[in-house]
């Protein structure tokens, strides 16, 4: 991840907040540099965020970390990829996109959704709509 305090990286990340009309806080503008400050896509997890917030000195609670995150998904920012059901990642890429989770280092990255066909969806059951719809492409050595 970035290095944060660069005047580009903090307007990139000053304006990415407001997009959303979320409040730059002290905490909220340090994690979103490191989020989206050098304009690359990233796949986080709370705790390497936390690591990398601590790497560049800013003081932030792991908590604080995981509620930043919930904020910034629910303000549309950022999607939640929930893998194995307890380990989610979050990502700064919002397009519907396919993700590929590599088993042996842990770690999620895009997939080329050019390549991804997806023929039909079952039908959704009445008064819902389809939300998104995840693909995370599990790899391992063969």
């Amino acid at each position: 991840m970035t290095q944060a305090m660069d005047p580009r990286h903090t307007q990139r990340s000053t304006a990415w907040l407001a997009s959303a009309g979320l409040r730059p806080t002290r905490q909220r503008l340090a994690l979103a540099e490191l989020l989206v400050g050098d304009g690359e896509n990233r796949h986080v997890t709370a705790e390497s965020l936390y690591a990398a917030s601590l790497a560049t000195g800013e003081k932030v609670s792991l908590a604080t970390v995981y509620n930043t995150l919930r904020a910034f998904c629910d303000a549309g920012l950022m999607n939640e990829v929930v893998v194995d059901g307890s380990k989610s990642y979050f990502d700064t890429r919002i397009d519907d996109h396919p993700h590929f989770y590599w088993e042996d280092s842990h770690t999620l990255t895009d997939a080329p959704a050019d390549e991804l066909e997806i023929a039909a969806l079952p039908k959704v059951p009445d008064g819902m709509e389809v939300a998104r719809v995840d693909v995370v492409i599990r790899l391992r050595r063969a």
